[in-house]
């Protein structure tokens, strides 16, 4: 075998060799950014939560002080009436 030959086979099964093992790292690197987007997606999945409980117990204590204005409302009514009826 010619030594041409022989050094072209050589470095044609190291260069084959080389991207193998870099297939492998590239497939290493997607299965990792794979469960970091998983993680991300349930960090912002419990946020959602987090902030959809925040929003309901604002608008119930948005009844709530609604409710107190409105009997404020109703107090307020029945003292002009007295206050009427005084006179």
């Amino acid at each position: 075998m010619d030594p041409v030959q022989l050094t072209i086979i050589v470095i044609s099964f190291i260069l084959t060799l080389l991207l193998v093992l870099l297939g492998v790292q590239v497939w290493y690197i997607f299965k990792e950014i794979r469960t970091s987007i998983v993680k991300m997606n349930t960090m912002l999945d419990d946020a959602k939560k987090v902030t959809s409980t925040v929003g309901d117990s604002v608008s119930s204590m948005s009844g709530v002080i609604s409710g107190i204005k409105a009997a404020l409302s109703v107090f307020k009514t029945f003292r002009k009436k007295s206050d009427e009826e005084g006179v």
